[in-house]
């Protein structure tokens, strides 16, 4: 089975449907991972199939419980899942953050080629990041433990926005948050070809409080 079958076979056991560009996409920005992979080691994993499961279907797996909105991504890394949002729901604007020049130059070179006008990069810690504009989503897919992810990005949720962190199993995570923080929900997750745990931690705070 090829890449664009296990994608495909991957979409509809987690009942997500993709149009035909969509999908093109997302297998662009896997051959351009894999290419840039051999010299700028962007992710431990080499195997493309693998890549499938692990990258594409693991970020598609939230797409289902997320909101329209203006997101950001910390700690985006290699694009994941900044970029896979992006291309499944171009009417969001998705910000990619992250401290790695040569992370964020692969994502930026994976707007401009896959022409995705909906993609904003920024290459900067985000401690010390102050965009103008606040985020209705904030999400992180192996940025830091949970209490930390919340505490450092305080100063960028909007008065409504919400935190979404993708985890593993998340329990030892959870009695961390901060007192002023409530988590909404924790969702099991099943991707398709990845043989582990997977959940979706969504969490809020109250807006007179910092962290």
């Amino acid at each position: 089975m090829n890449s664009a079958e296990e994608l495909q076979r991957g979409c509809a056991q987690l009942n997500i449907a993709l149009s035909a560009k969509e999908q093109s996409n997302l297998l662009a920005y896997l051959a351009l991972l894999c290419k840039w992979n051999k010299i700028y080691n962007l992710t431990a994993i080499r195997d493309e199939k693998q890549m499938v499961s692990h990258h594409l279907l693991d970020s598609l797996a939230v797409v289902p419980y997320l909101w329209t909105g203006n997101w950001l991504d910390v700690g985006s890394g290699a694009g994941l899942p900044g970029i896979v949002l992006a291309i499944v729901r171009p009417d969001w604007s998705v910000t990619l953050l992250d401290s790695n020049s040569k992370k964020t130059s692969f994502v930026q070179q994976v707007a401009i080629e896959l022409d995705l006008q909906n993609v904003h990069v920024q290459c900067a810690r985000v401690e010390g990041w102050k965009p103008t504009e606040k985020f209705d989503g904030i999400i992180s897919r192996a940025f830091s433990e949970l209490g930390m992810f919340l505490r450092s990005t305080r100063h960028l949720v909007a008065k409504h926005g919400r935190w979404v962190a993708m985890k593993g199993a998340p329990e030892q995570e959870l009695v961390k948050v901060p007192s002023q923080c409530r988590i909404e929900q924790v969702i099991p997750l099943q991707v398709p070809g990845l043989n582990a745990a997977r959940s979706l931690v969504i969490a809020s705070c109250e807006e007179s409080n910092a962290i």
